[in-house]
């Protein structure tokens, strides 16, 4: 099992001069700890105009100054908006492959649709609609990532004309691939397409295993993977603060936890929003909580460690943790995540490889099976010459010039293709 750390940003009010200084600050600083502690894994969220909730709009920003401060830590950007008009599947492809070189090949690509209200129409999202656009998206966003140029396309819900998408990635064909999934019905939907299932769902082992068997029964009968590579791996969210003392970790950890759950409500399902003028903080601490259904990753180290283990039995690749929510302080979520990475982690640690090694060999025929319905990439066999504006204003261009330019094209793809 390996475990990772979660990142909305979070900031309730009252805000102060400085303070969403001091957040960013403070999770690189986190994220630089937590690499050197072995933890394997920061994802980072993309959400627009969540006010308290999530100050993450531009994530690739933060990983990148991420990739700076740790060398083996992997960058989950996730999850990347893929309805066009949030972001336009060449820029995509561009960030993550950029991403994945400053990083030296550290990059995980997470994917969603968005939901909320609140992000959606800002943005002119047909909410009936974003499940076809991310499907559109994503796909051919690893099409431009593998292929030298790309052929362009045609859509229902965006265009372009060929081009050659740079720079590539360090992952070939493209980095892993991730959907966020909250429910069973995603899990299954992540498996038939071949990308590992970011659950977004807090729970217990019992029912983490229910979603696991799922996903590997649909994986290994239905998978036709969207990308250029399967990624048949299950990662679950929990909450977490780490503490010798348990009522010290449930003080700490429990009100993070119970407003992350709060303002997510909020925004997604039940709230009514004035931007700039809601206070999330203040109406929390005045509504009743109702108990999260699962404490995960809250409690002692002994606590939390059977937790974990029987996760780990369930068949969960990767465990996030929530760490940084509401307002718990920068210096509790430092002595969560040491004590947690000398107390808990080393004998998860110490059976990462060996569990990898037999998941592999079980799903070693599904994965064969799953890659064999990748379609072939459709070569463009005659891309365009495109003039730049004052030499289009000027003569039309001679015939021979055309097949000279297309010959040069025809011997450098089949030189290509002998190397």
């Amino acid at each position: 099992m390996q475990f990772g750390l979660f990142y909305e940003h979070q900031l309730p009010r009252p805000w102060g001069d400085g303070d969403e200084l001091q957040l960013f600050q403070d999770a690189l600083d986190q994220v630089e700890l937590a690499d050197r502690l072995g933890f394997d894994y920061v994802w980072e969220v993309e959400h627009h105009f969540l006010e308290e909730y999530s100050h993450s709009s531009a994530p690739e920003v933060f990983l990148g100054a991420c990739s700076q401060r740790s060398r083996q830590i992997r960058l989950g950007h996730g999850i990347v908006l893929h309805p066009p008009a949030y972001n336009h599947p060449a820029r995509i492809a561009e960030r993550i492959a950029t991403l994945d070189l400053v990083s030296n090949g550290r990059v995980d690509w997470g994917t969603g649709e968005s939901a909320s209200r609140v992000e959606l129409e800002a943005f002119g999202v047909d909410p009936a609609a974003k499940k076809e656009m991310w499907a559109e998206s994503v796909r051919e966003t690893a099409k431009m990532m593998a292929q030298s140029p790309y052929p362009g396309y045609q859509g229902k819900y965006f265009s372009m004309p060929p081009r050659n998408v740079v720079p590539k990635p360090v992952q070939r064909p493209h980095p892993p691939l991730w959907v966020a999934c909250s429910n069973r019905h995603t899990i299954r939907a992540a498996a038939r397409l071949g990308m590992g299932a970011l659950t977004l769902a807090f729970m217990d082992p019992g029912e983490a295993k229910t979603w696991v068997d799922e996903y590997h029964r649909a994986f290994a009968t239905e998978c036709t993977p969207i990308g250029r590579a399967v990624n048949p791996s299950v990662a679950m969210v929990a909450g977490f603060s780490c503490h010798r003392d348990e009522s010290v970790a449930v003080e700490r950890g429990m009100d993070g936890l119970r407003f992350f759950h709060y303002a997510l409500s909020h925004y997604y399902f039940d709230g009514s929003h004035v931007p700039g003028r809601t206070d999330l903080w203040d109406m929390w601490q005045k509504a009743p909580h109702a108990p999260p259904k699962s404490r995960g990753g809250i409690g002692t180290p002994e606590q939390i460690a059977a937790h974990l283990r029987r996760l780990e039995d369930a068949g969960v690749d990767q465990v996030v943790f929530l760490q940084q929510a509401g307002g718990i302080a920068h210096e509790h979520i430092c002595q969560s995540l040491e004590l947690f990475a000398a107390e808990v982690m080393p004998e998860f640690k110490a059976r990462h490889a060996e569990r990898t090694a037999a998941k592999n060999e079980k799903l070693a025929a599904a994965v064969e099976r799953a890659e064999s319905r990748i379609a072939p990439l459709e070569e463009c066999a005659d891309p365009p010459i495109i003039d730049a504006y004052p030499k289009a204003a000027s003569a039309p261009r001679d015939e021979a010039e055309v097949d000279k330019a297309r010959d040069s094209w025809a011997t450098a793809i089949e030189g290509g293709r002998r190397s």
